[in-house]
């Protein structure tokens, strides 16, 4: 950590230049010589990442950044502030702190917080950033995770991990055994010090490959910001062995989209034709699963068993986009010919055997527009096109 960084008049360089590109800034003259100008340069493309991703750090002074990959990796404010609504309690451990973003809101629920950083640089400027933003119940701790456990030897209400995958991974498919730490194996070892483990990991991961290697699952949240799935937060609890719960939650502005449902729960759809409305779940549910479980909770019918589209004749709080049906007709030349060839419309396909891009380049369609055309299947096998007007 090169504190010269810190000086009034490089931060000033540094504010001046956030709207600058980097890669033109380089092959300027160096303007401080006594310190490195590519960390200068990074301090300004990290910084330029956290305007949106994490205000609270960008309009405060002297926020010391790592690289820009570090901020691309870290949760974003938004998604943090979520997850520390789901923990209570005096004592939580990170074991893989990283920026610290997590903490920072963990913080705000939990009168101590313990950060582990095994490298040892970003634990120094995580220490320093939480001095700069007024933070004085967490502790920052260099090492091995595990080892900080050993030495610690205190009861924690919670352990928070979020592992990564290793290098050696690359190619495979995403398992927790590829990760380091490796859940699997130490989950023994972590509930020796705690009762309650939350594990974020990539939506990447297949919810029912992470299940078939861990154990005592009581909750599984699928965490989406502003309808992208952005993490899945593994809520473990020791020795227990009932239901699990599925949480979904997407991120909207200054609200969320929630849906809860029980895995594994027998619920049976019920299927209808395209009726006068149409919806659409958000992306935490098509993440989690929970296509028949929609049906039951929201009054509403499947298109098709693989369409993962809903109607119903009434409007609902959908978790979701909701359009209104104008027409529909079969997928066919004539009919394709009459209503869409040489327009404009926003495609979206489910369970259709032709890809958006193959329907423009063959139909002529150009994107946009306020019409919404959704090409499916029935619930009678028939290809059909839905054209509709966006509600919400």
């Amino acid at each position: 950590m090169d504190k010269s960084i810190l000086s009034e008049e490089i931060q000033t360089f540094i504010t001046k230049n956030l709207d600058a590109a980097v890669a033109v800034l380089a092959l300027q003259k160096k303007q401080f010589p006594a310190t490195d100008w590519t960390a200068i340069l990074n301090q300004i493309a990290a910084k330029q990442k956290a305007r949106t991703k994490l205000p609270t750090w960008f309009n405060t002074s002297n926020i010391y950044y790592p690289t820009k990959i570090s901020i691309e990796q870290t949760s974003s404010e938004k998604t943090a502030a979520h997850k520390s609504e789901l923990v209570t309690g005096d004592r939580l451990i990170d074991l893989t702190g990283g920026f610290g973003v997590d903490d920072f809101y963990f913080a705000k629920k939990i009168n101590q917080v313990t950060h582990c950083e095994i490298n040892l640089e970003l634990s120094k400027i995580v220490k320093h950033n939480f001095e700069q933003l007024g933070v004085t119940n967490i502790d920052c701790i260099s090492g091995d995770s595990s080892e900080i456990l050993k030495n610690l030897n205190q009861k924690f209400d919670w352990i928070y991990i979020d592992p990564s995958r290793r290098n050696d991974a690359k190619g495979k498919v995403f398992m927790l055994k590829d990760c380091l730490p490796n859940v699997p194996d130490l989950l023994d070892f972590y509930f020796g010090f705690t009762d309650n483990i939350m594990m974020k990991t990539a939506p990447i991961l297949d919810i029912s490959a992470g299940l078939s290697e861990l154990k005592n699952v009581k909750a599984i949240h699928v965490v989406a910001l502003e309808n992208e799935v952005k993490e899945l937060l593994w809520i473990l609890e020791k020795n227990y062995s009932k239901a699990i719960q599925i949480v979904t939650c997407n991120l909207i502005k200054d609200t969320a989209e929630e849906f809860t449902f029980e895995l594994g729960d027998s619920t049976v759809s019920n299927y209808s034709l395209p009726k006068k409305y149409l919806f659409e779940p958000n992306a935490a549910i098509m993440k989690s699963g929970g296509f028949d479980e929609i049906t039951a909770s929201f009054k509403v019918e499947k298109l098709h068993q693989h369409s993962h589209l809903y109607t119903s004749d009434a409007l609902s709080e959908f978790p979701g986009r909701a359009f209104e049906i104008e027409n529909q007709f079969e997928y066919n030349k004539q009919n394709m010919k009459s209503f869409l060839e040489n327009k404009k419309a926003n495609i979206t396909t489910r369970n259709f055997p032709e890809t958006v891009e193959n329907i423009r380049k063959k139909w002529k369609i150009k994107d946009g527009g306020n019409v919404y055309c959704f090409f499916t299947t029935d619930i009678n096998n028939n290809k059909i096109v839905l054209l509709c007007t966006k509600l919400k």
